[in-house]
């Protein structure tokens, strides 16, 4: 994950270990749900191995919801950090809300997710900690906290989701699951 990459939380705990304001667009009344990538990845991997006639979609992400504000307070709070938050215009083109709806993978794949917010959090926070430290964590998967509440595609890693012909090859990117573009800060 790089330090500048334009995603919500990266933003704000680089922003927090740096000392720097924690930008928020908008109000920060604004939602978002984030789930940690050790249970997105446990998700993809029922999904890979369910019945042919699972086609799907089937959403996946943590219904948990938070306001923008709540995360930026939240990463505050767990850096120990004395930024301020402030606040910009809101653009245009963000949505207000983003919450999965993860029923279906619930009921067809007996999955939901288990790493909740602060944990995450936490994991993600020691990871860009020691990158900021210039020291190499010692394991980056463990460290990702990602955002997944729409579909997973993205600019980078391209990554076959079956081995055989029932399911499209989906892309797929160890990084934080944020449907914004990698410029858009949130």
């Amino acid at each position: 994950m790089h330090l500048n990459d334009g995603r919500v939380v990266s933003n704000f705990i680089v922003q927090a270990l740096t000392g720097e304001p924690v930008t928020i667009y908008g109000n920060g009344q604004q939602t978002r749900s984030f789930c940690y990538v050790s249970d997105l990845i446990d998700a993809l991997l029922r999904l890979m191995a369910s019945p042919a006639e699972v086609l799907g979609p089937i959403n996946l992400g943590n219904p948990s919801e938070f306001t923008v504000a709540e995360l930026a307070q939240k990463v505050l709070d767990l850096t120990g950090s004395r930024s301020k938050l402030v606040f910009k215009p809101l653009p245009q083109d963000d949505p207000l809300q983003r919450k999965p709806d993860i029923r279906q993978a619930q009921e067809i794949l007996g999955w939901r997710p288990h790493i909740q917010l602060e944990e995450g959090l936490k994991k993600t926070i020691a990871y860009f900690d020691a990158l900021l430290a210039s020291e190499a964590p010692k394991s980056i998967p463990d460290s990702f906290t990602v955002q997944a509440d729409r579909a997973a595609t993205y600019d980078s890693v391209e990554a076959p989701m079956m081995s055989d012909r029932r399911r499209p090859a989906g892309r797929i990117e160890p990084m934080l699951f944020d449907a914004d573009q990698p410029s858009r800060k949130t």
